[in-house]
């Protein structure tokens, strides 16, 4: 499948690459990037190449799935940033994972932002979430920034989640569309 690319003003959102693996296993390697993602412990690096190939393959299933975000500027693989759903996923999610030295730039926003659009453009999505730990604030204002709104809790991995969620009706209407 041929996985479309997004471009932002400072971003390139695209498949990934085999060239990727070394930036991407440091982001999954680092315990701060991790502790909020999954079980919340950092990876190897061959868990990190198979968490990759995992993004990958879920692009050839779903027909959507994560992009690795590029730092037009420098051609850096930043994070990964897109569509969500594995099988048994409480619903259609926009998630973002940014390489540490990349935090606080407004990257996180602006990809998820692109993404937030290809799915209620593109898929015509009705509702998307964002799961995210509660303790996890630099995230829940990334998704108050997007104009999600806090939903409820559940469990994932064990622990509890806050669901920050938005209709395609609310998009269209921030977004002027």
């Amino acid at each position: 499948m041929l996985i479309p690319e997004l471009e932002t003003q400072r971003l390139l959102l695209r498949g990934f690459r085999e060239e990727d693996l070394d930036a991407y296993a440091e982001m999954c390697g680092d315990p701060d990037v991790m502790r909020y993602i999954g079980e919340g412990k950092p990876l190897s690096r061959p868990e990190s190449w198979r968490n990759m190939a995992m993004m990958l393959g879920h692009w050839q299933l779903r027909g959507y799935g994560m992009w690795a975000v590029e730092e037009r500027s420098s051609g850096e693989m930043i994070g990964r940033i897109g569509c969500w759903k594995p099988e048994g996923w409480i619903g259609f999610e926009i998630g973002w994972t940014l390489r540490r030295t990349y935090w606080g730039r407004g990257f996180a926003t602006e990809a998820a932002r692109a993404a937030m659009n290809y799915a209620f453009g593109k898929l015509q999505r009705s509702h998307v979430i964002s799961l995210i730990r509660p303790e996890n604030y630099a995230s829940r204002r990334v998704a108050e920034k997007l104009g999600e709104k806090l939903e409820g809790t559940t469990e994932m991995f064990g622990d509890e989640v806050v669901i920050y969620g938005m209709s395609r009706e609310d998009w269209l209407t921030i977004t002027n569309c």
